[in-house]
Parts: C-alpha cells; sequence; structure tokens
C-alpha cells in the first residue's frame, strides 16, 4: 500500500506542478479547517477530494480506503468524548444534557448531548486535516518535500532523519509482510494461541531482521562515500500553472467567505 502511495506521488496528473504551490495549496484549506466551523470543514473534505480524486486521478477506491483507515481511528476516540457517568443522585442536574442512558447500581452512564456536538466537530474538523494531508502525500513525493523544507531553511539534519524514517516504513513493512507469509506456510495461525506465539516470534525477529537491514544499509552507504548529506538528484520539470493558481486562491478566499457567513450567526 505505502509502496503505491509512492508510486501515486510521481505519476499523478497534478505531477507537473512545483511542489512548493502545492504544498502552499494543502496547508491554507488545512489552516481554515482548523479555525472554521462544521459547513466550511466539510466543504474543505469535499474541496480537496475534487482535488485529489478529479484533478490528480488518484483511483478513487485508494482514496477511500484511506480516509476509511483514518476514520477507524478516529471514530475509536469519539465514545470517550461522547459518554459521561455521574451518580444517581445528580441525575437532575444532567437531564437537559442527556440523549440516552443507563442507571446501573449508583450510577448514571449516559450521551450526552454536548458531548456528541464535541465529537463531530472534532471527527469533522479531523477528516478535513486528514483530506488535506492526505494531498500532499498524494501529489508530491516525498523527496521533494524535503527540498522544499531545505529551501525553507529547515535544518538539513532533521530532513535527513525524515528521509531515513520514510524509507525504512517501507523496510519495515517488506520484513513484516515476509515474516507473516512465512509463519502462514507454516501454518503459524491455525488457532488463537499459536496465532499469539507466532505474533511474539514475528515482533522479535522482525526487530533483529530490521537491524540487520540497517547495518546492511549503513556499509552501503559507506562503500559508496557518504558523507553526512544525502544528495538526491530530481529534474526540475514543474512548471506552475494559471488555471490551477486561479482556481485555488478563489477556492480558499470562497472557503473565508462561507466561514464568515456561517461563523457569526
Amino acid at each position: 500500500m505505502h509502496l503505491y502511495i509512492d508510486t501515486l506521488a510521481y505519476t499523478n496528473r497534478l505531477r507537473y506542478l512545483p511542489p512548493a504551490h502545492k504544498l502552499l495549496f494543502a496547508i491554507i484549506p488545512l489552516f481554515i479547517a482548523f479555525i472554521s466551523h462544521a459547513p466550511v470543514q466539510l466543504a474543505v473534505i469535499i474541496w480537496m477530494a475534487i482535488w485529489t480524486i478529479g484533478y490528480a486521478r488518484i483511483p478513487v477506491g485508494v482514496y477511500l480506503k484511506m480516509i476509511a483507515g483514518a476514520g477507524v481511528f478516529l471514530l475509536m476516540s469519539l465514545p470517550a468524548l461522547m459518554l459521561n457517568m455521574t451518580s444517581v443522585s445528580e441525575m437532575p442536574a444532567i437531564l437537559s444534557d442527556r440523549w440516552i442512558g443507563i442507571e446501573w447500581s449508583n450510577w448514571y452512564f449516559y450521551i450526552s448531548h454536548t458531548g456528541t456536538q464535541q465529537a463531530l466537530g472534532i471527527l469533522l474538523r479531523s477528516l478535513a486535516g486528514v483530506c488535506c494531508l492526505f494531498f500532499i502525500l498524494l501529489t508530491i513525493p516525498f523527496v521533494e518535500i524535503l527540498q522544499v523544507l531545505r529551501r525553507l531553511g529547515c535544518p538539513t539534519l532533521l530532513t535527513e532523519l525524515l528521509l531515513l524514517m520514510y524509507r525504512f516504513i517501507f523496510v519495515l513493512l517488506q520484513t513484516a509482510g515476509e515474516l507473516w507469509i512465512a509463519q502462514q506456510a507454516r501454518n503459524g495461525h491455525r488457532s488463537w494461541s499459536i496465532t499469539m506465539r507466532s505474533l511474539t516470534l514475528l515482533i522479535g525477529q522482525l526487530l533483529q531482521r530490521t537491524l540487520e537491514r540497517y547495518r546492511q544499509y549503513s556499509f552501503t552507504l559507506a562503500s559508496r562515500g557518504f558523507t553526512g548529506d544525502f544528495q538526491v538528484w530530481h529534474p526540475q520539470r514543474t512548471s506552475p500553472s494559471r488555471r490551477y493558481i486561479l482556481e485555488a486562491s478563489l477556492g480558499c478566499i470562497a472557503l473565508l467567505g462561507l466561514e464568515m457567513l456561517t461563523g457569526y450567526r
């Protein structure tokens, strides 16, 4: 999945646009989403989906799977905001805020109206931010993001650490996949107890093999004269598009206008 995402970042229809433009375009709606209300956040979600799926031609299935994956994590955190509890003697104080509840022993558990509204607000804001970040992830190669950060004055050490962490994600996933397939071939997941034992072995072997690959990677860099600075070549074949600049500018202005109309009511 991650390798496929990296491929999409190099082959999407917005690949020829300057990475700094795309990065700036994603950051502005991200900022607007964090300071705006629900209607604007919903508009950001739809607008970023149009850019990602419609303009960049990212496959709908891939985009929806990524949104669903992020949505699962977001939904798992919502019950903590929606569920409240109080003692039975204090029930009259929360009747106006109670949506539905159940009494157990001396305690009363209920779903709060206020908590539900806060949870939905956080869900929309988070999804809008996730859509902006997915636009960056799917349309800008990671190496170009680092080059933009370097031009902005980001320390070289930090960008190199980010590059190493990004590359080792693939190493970790590849190693975990190989170990998982090897365990399945040996019927290592035929029962719950054997699956737990296999997972323990997988975690231990994963650490060992990842360290071994890291050692091999270090030897490879040293043999090629690595001096502590990654020099990544990339062709300067990007060119700005007036149409997209105009459309992005008008879109951001429209979002701010929508926020002024809906946020001050």
